[in-house]
């Protein structure tokens, strides 16, 4: 039976993996470590604290004391903890350079010492760089063009190192655009649908041309959970397997999703350093049984419809990024980013 400690785990994609395996048989115990900065929340694992296999821990992955005595107990670490908002790399690059390549190193050299027998690392396509044509394998080049995807470019490193200095048995994620219920409002689609929900307007950076793939949360999960179970020590994975969209393409199904129109947009220059295409090829993983069961356009509805619902949820962040944080950890034997996007 495994002891999974799940970094980051009260962050969009980290609470919705908890809430994945916690259903497994084979899981004994989920222990979430998180800073609960402004995009974690406690709120976001919900139901999940029902499970008495979750306890939660209020942490820094910096604090090398408190990550050396949990990975002790330990058998196996998810490792979602980073900084994750390009924009905000630009002007906090040291932020994330401390977070996502310190913090990575505190954990790994912790579970080189604690004989762990899976560390999972999630990182993102971002980290491949922009390609005009084709897409990337496992095997190509990393080019990161912005602080933050640089950050998790050094992060996969130190990761990998450790299996080859040291034999930990480390496996590296990459995945594209994550979407679903529960993300912070900074990232593209909860920021459109939320303004649009509010009658404003939104902004459409250059023309709108820049494409992005668009991966369902849980089959990125599933991906994650596969490498977890079944992945290669060692081995880098591409999740992918969503849909490619330009931004202006994205743009027009959130209005008709939000009952919006195009009067409704503002087109702004184009951020520094915007890539304009990402695209990763992702049969390695399918070979191991990866299969992504999400249709884009339902994903999509049902995800805005949960912003359409949830105010509550979703409303102190656009005020105030830390109103919503709860800085008292619920207690360790009954309960409980943001890589990649």
């Amino acid at each position: 039976m495994e002891r999974v400690l799940v970094t980051g785990g009260a962050g969009f994609i980290g609470s919705h993996f908890v809430k994945r395996i916690l259903r497994a048989d084979d899981i004994a115990q989920v222990t979430v470590l998180d800073a609960l900065t402004y995009a974690g929340h406690i709120e976001n694992l919900g139901e999940a604290f029902l499970s008495p296999k979750l306890a939660f821990i209020h942490g820094n992955i910096l604090d090398a004391g408190l990550v050396e005595a949990l990975v002790r107990e330990h058998t196996a670490i998810v490792h979602f903890a980073a900084e994750s908002h390009v924009d905000r790399s630009f002007f906090a690059a040291g932020t994330f350079l401390s977070t996502n390549v310190l913090g990575t190193q505190t954990l790994v050299d912790a579970a080189m010492r604690h004989g762990i027998s899976k560390f999972v690392h999630v990182s993102t396509d971002e980290v491949y760089g922009p390609l005009p044509q084709g897409s990337a394998t496992e095997a190509d080049p990393l080019r990161p063009t912005v602080p933050y995807a640089a950050s998790k470019a050094a992060s996969d490193m130190v990761a990998l190192s450790y299996f080859h200095t040291y034999g930990v048995p480390v496996c590296v994620t990459r995945s594209s655009n994550n979407y679903g219920p529960h993300q912070h409002p900074e990232k593209i689609i909860p920021l459109f649908a939320t303004r649009l929900l509010r009658n404003q307007q939104i902004t459409l950076h250059g023309q709108g041309q820049h494409v992005r793939n668009w991966l369902h949360v849980e089959d990125n999960c599933a991906g994650i959970e596969l490498a977890l179970r079944a992945g290669v020590p060692g081995d880098v994975y591409n999740i992918g397997g969503g849909t490619d969209f330009t931004n202006k393409e994205l743009t027009d199904r959130i209005l008709r999703l939000c009952g919006a129109d195009w009067d409704s947009v503002t087109y702004v220059p184009d951020r520094r350093s915007n890539d304009l295409r990402y695209s990763m090829a992702w049969t390695k993983l399918a070979g191991l049984g990866y299969r992504p069961e999400h249709d884009f356009e339902d994903g999509l509805a049902e995800t805005i419809d949960w912003y359409r619902r949830s105010p509550d949820r979703w409303a102190p962040l656009t005020r105030n990024p830390h109103a919503a944080r709860v800085t008292a950890a619920a207690p360790a034997a009954a309960g409980e980013e943001s890589h990649a996007h």
